[in-house]
């Protein structure tokens, strides 16, 4: 169990809970940001749009196919935390300074993400549910037909 509430994130999926620990002292900015739209009830109900086996679950866009964000783009907080199983990162389009509301957690090390995209998490409890997220196809990038979703992500201080 993660100890400071205020930075630990509940991730609820049809398998189980998911424990996120966040890392304000990595990306600051991605953090708040999260903690905002969580707040608000963002996250709720939105899909894994895009599940690669072996390598990652990505989420957090409201229109369900990747395209989607919330309408504000971060600054980017690359760091050198390595990309492990269960990092918490950003997803992003091609400019550095893109992210937005999506998110991928990882399934396995990935070396070649390390310094390229924003490490704001680690998942500390339930794994497992997160390796039970059903996979896309990968003839199609990792997109994922009837794709399973987020029943709820809150901030754990609020649910405490």
């Amino acid at each position: 169990m993660a100890g400071d509430l205020e930075n630990t994130l509940y991730l609820e999926t049809k398998d189980g809970r998911v424990v996120i620990e966040m890392r304000p002292d990595l990306a600051p900015n991605h953090v708040a940001r999260i903690k905002e739209l969580a707040r608000a009830g963002f996250y709720d109900g939105i899909v894994f749009h895009r599940v690669i086996d072996g390598f990652m679950a990505q989420t957090g866009c409201p229109d369900g196919n990747g395209m989607g964000g919330s309408g504000q783009n971060l600054a980017s907080e690359f760091t050198e935390e390595p990309h492990v199983e269960g990092t918490c990162s950003m997803a992003r389009a091609g400019h550095p300074d893109s992210a937005d509301s999506q998110f991928f957690i990882m399934f396995a090390r990935s070396p070649h993400l390390d310094n390229q995209y924003s490490v704001w998490g680690q998942v500390v409890e339930g794994m497992e549910h997160v390796h039970a997220i059903k996979k896309g196809d990968s003839m199609s990038n990792g997109s994922v037909t009837d794709p399973e979703n987020i029943i709820s992500l809150k901030v754990a201080a609020d649910v405490a």
